[in-house]
């Protein structure tokens, strides 16, 4: 289905950040299965994002791209904005850090990874946001849905990296600060905040350092019993991008399946029903 923008063009162009794995990449397939030309970057994830490129039928065409980038790095985002192929009509801030995948950069030093989770998850979406926002507006139409998490918009999980969900927090604010500044602009600013969500950076953080009878009682105290698939997610981000959902503006959406609403499902102790 190709689907049509308030100017009647078709084939929007969509830039998804951390497109290569979980979500992300669930994003990208939802996106390009309806004709929208999608731009994904990586970071440590090349091989991932290229077989994605090779599975919707682009290595390296015009259509669907791949693209590196440290979007903790200043200088990063701004080589990457000035490489883009065109105009981004829909800007979803996906890519982030989590307790396990930080480790990856920050060398085991607690306050090098402290400072990983803010310049990855929200000085990166800031920045690359700011880039690309003004030519959003001047062309009439934009969206941008942002990724933050249960733990950062509605809930506290005891045990959990405070500095993780207070990055993700810093996403729901920003949504909020630029649906404010954004009230009369053709712009559309949405937040997405799942829950326990089956991928590889909620295994890596909470799941794999569990036995099998722990990991399954989690899993069971979960909300309805079970993780939520990336693709439930993606689909979600995929209509938000849609004209429709623009009433939605300046809205963080709990995407968790309850777990916002009773986050001791997760950390605190199963109660008989």
């Amino acid at each position: 289905m190709n689907h049509a923008d308030e100017s009647g063009r078709t084939g929007r162009n969509v830039l998804v950040t951390g497109g290569s794995s979980g979500i992300g990449a669930q994003v990208v397939r939802a996106m390009a299965g309806q004709g929208d030309r999608v731009w994904l970057t990586y970071h440590h994830g090349q091989e991932r994002a290229l077989a994605l490129l090779r599975e919707l039928g682009g290595d390296g065409d015009t259509v669907h791209l791949a693209f590196p980038l440290d979007q903790g790095n200043w200088a990063q985002v701004q080589e990457l904005v000035g490489k883009l192929p065109g105009p981004v009509d829909i800007l979803i801030n996906n890519a982030a850090v989590g307790t396990e995948t930080v480790k990856a950069d920050g060398g085991g030093s607690a306050a090098v990874e402290d400072e990983l989770f803010f310049r990855v998850n929200c000085l990166g979406p800031l920045w690359l946001t700011r880039l690309l926002l003004p030519r959003m507006v001047e062309q009439g139409h934009g969206t941008v849905v942002m990724l933050s998490s249960v733990d950062g918009a509605f809930a506290a999980f005891p045990g959990f990296r405070a500095a993780d969900g207070m990055s993700k927090a810093a996403i729901a604010f920003l949504t909020r600060q630029l649906a404010a500044e954004l009230s009369h602009a053709p712009v559309t600013v949405v937040c997405v905040a799942p829950g326990a969500t089956d991928t590889p950076m909620f295994r890596a953080s909470t799941l794999d350092a569990l036995e099998d009878v722990a990991r399954q009682a989690l899993l069971a105290r979960l909300p309805k019993g079970r993780l939520i698939e990336a693709q439930e997610i993606a689909e979600l981000v995929r209509w938000l991008c849609q004209p429709e959902a623009r009433v939605l503006h300046g809205a963080v959406l709990d995407a968790s399946l309850g777990l916002g609403a009773h986050p001791g499902l997760l950390t605190g102790r199963q109660e008989a029903p």
